[in-house]
């Protein structure tokens, strides 16, 4: 990881400091408690090089009660995801709206799997600031709604897609459209993305597709099966602070709010 400090001050004050920094800033947070559920050192490491205005993203995301929904999240992307890379050792990872994530570290430290990190140019720009590309491991600067850049990808053995914090971005069209084109490129593998209820996607503006289950997504396309899908609140033992793992199992147990976030993992 490069190590000079990155002037990101001008980063915008919009949408893209929420999740590009916003959720950097939650996992980082997170990786100091004294049992962490994710621990992602490497966005602590990350945060610690980048010049912002940290104490005022700090006010508006609310690390304290927030840190526990990116963790929870990305904690069971990452488990689902080393389990396929210790079944397919020969797969390659191609992950989608990648932001200023540091999966690609988390799960493949030594740079041993074919990954590839997708995401729009300027935050591809930005994320090259603090993530050097490696021999295995390449960004491509593009939309996912785009056409082209999924052919800069192999297509032989087994595919590992990671959607992160991505879909509930885009039209139910373009969800449609993108699944198709990964379904066709790729021969077989698994998709591992997270939805939102469809009640709560419909408070935030910006947001506009919610799958109501597994089921949605497999009459969307009838190649993937829903093999597993786990609301967040799932795993609230996890939580170390008591009063947020009370909120959670309240949580759990009212089946609107149960359903509010929820991990999908799909073969092919």
């Amino acid at each position: 990881m490069n190590t000079d400090k990155v002037d990101f001050r001008a980063v915008p004050d919009d949408g893209v400091t929420w999740t590009l920094l916003g959720t950097l800033y939650l996992r980082a947070w997170e990786s100091r408690l004294p049992h962490p559920i994710l621990g992602d050192h490497y966005a602590a490491d990350a945060v610690g090089r980048i010049d912002y205005d940290f104490g005022k993203l700090k006010r508006r995301v609310r690390p304290e009660r927030n840190q526990f929904v990116v963790a929870l999240r990305a904690r069971q992307l990452d488990d689902w995801g080393r389990d396929f890379l210790a079944r397919h050792p020969d797969a390659t990872v191609l992950h989608l709206g990648c932001g200023l994530d540091s999966r690609m570290l988390r799960l493949d430290a030594e740079g041993t799997v074919p990954w590839f990190d997708v995401d729009v140019p300027e935050v591809v720009g930005l994320r090259r600031r603090i993530y050097p590309e490696r021999d295995r491991y390449r960004m491509i600067g593009a939309s996912v709604t785009e056409d082209g850049w999924l052919e800069e990808i192999p297509a032989g053995g087994p595919v590992l897609i990671v959607a992160e914090g991505l879909l509930m971005y885009l039209t139910a069209e373009e969800v449609g459209r993108l699944l198709r084109r990964l379904t066709d490129h790729f021969a077989s593998g698994e998709l591992l993305f997270d939805g939102l209820a469809p009640w709560a996607v419909r408070m935030v503006k910006i947001l506009r597709w919610s799958p109501r289950d597994g089921r949605d997504v497999e009459r969307m396309n009838p190649r993937l099966t829903c093999a597993e899908q786990v609301p967040i609140t799932a795993h609230r033992d996890r939580i170390p602070i008591r009063r947020y793992r009370a909120i959670y199992q309240l949580m759990h147990a009212v089946p609107a709010l149960r359903a509010s976030s929820v991990d999908y993992r799909f073969t092919f």
